[in-house]
């Protein structure tokens, strides 16, 4: 972007998008006005696409730092979100994303300097994993902080706000906690599975860490789980991602969907109708 900023030596010419002392929302409009249909779609992907005409490197949203920045080089590791939440202690856990949120930006900017935007090497982590750990025979409650609503949004918590800073107007790097919601198994049948609750486990046991991690962690972004709650696939649900995140909790950010969910919505789930031949 500091290279195409050179074709405006005029600042009174630089388009709003690419002025920093224009309000963020005025740039963010500016910029999509100016793309096509095909542009826009092809920035809804996990490896969002270069558009050079106006100065946007490509992207690769995937990126990931449970205990520490994942797949990208050496990095510290830290223990498992699990034994880590056997500590008790928020404190610590925020000192911990503090670090790994240092070591995500400085990765970050030396793979730019190589030219290097591919997976793993971005600032958009999908991170933590919030939700609750209630069987083992799950397989990934490694993953979580336990099976505690309350010890789980207070991990949560720490978690995010390491990881996204306190600078007043940049993040750090952003947070993702997922998978929002009720996805804690059986692992083998998520693609399709159907995760009823009733609305007093739904609020008492499966949302509070989430709605934390929105409300007070102010986390930027939040990952839709596979399955479905309720007869709603997660990554579409009008009851999760509308009346609840948005509507209720006031969710300002954006919504990913676990890898592959969306097909998921109508090859397992099948809530969609198929077109006639």
């Amino acid at each position: 972007m500091n290279e195409y900023m050179k074709e405006y030596p005029d600042k009174d010419n630089l388009p709003v998008y690419l002025d920093p002392d224009q309000p963020l929302e005025k740039r963010v409009d500016d910029l999509v006005s100016r793309m096509t249909l095909e542009e826009k779609v092809s920035q809804m992907i996990y490896a969002s696409s270069a558009i050079p005409r106006l100065g946007i490197p490509e992207y690769n949203w995937w990126n990931e730092c449970l205990h520490g920045v994942a797949a990208a080089g050496i990095a510290t590791v830290f223990p498992q979100a699990i034994g880590m939440a056997a500590s008790f202690n928020d404190k610590l856990l925020y000192k911990v994303a503090c670090a790994i949120s240092d070591e995500a930006r400085a990765k970050h900017h030396e793979f730019v300097r190589q030219g290097d935007r591919g997976i793993f090497k971005g600032l958009t982590f999908w991170s933590p994993n919030v939700n609750i750990f209630r069987d083992p025979r799950w397989g990934r409650g490694q993953e979580t902080y336990g099976e505690d609503p309350y010890l789980t949004g207070r991990m949560g918590v720490a978690f995010i706000k390491g990881l996204q800073g306190d600078h007043p107007k940049y993040l750090k790097v952003v947070a993702t906690p997922k998978h929002y919601a009720v996805h804690s198994g059986p692992e083998p049948m998520r693609h399709s599975f159907d995760a009823r609750v009733s609305q007093k486990d739904l609020r008492e046991t499966y949302l509070p860490a989430f709605k934390e991690c929105i409300k007070e962690g102010k986390a930027e972004s939040i990952m839709g789980a596979y399955n479905r709650t309720n007869g709603e696939p997660c990554c579409a649900s009008p009851t999760l991602l509308q009346k609840i995140l948005r509507e209720e909790w006031g969710f300002e950010g954006y919504v990913v969907s676990d890898c592959g969910a969306i097909e998921d919505i109508h090859k397992h789930h099948k809530v969609t109708n198929t077109p006639e031949e």
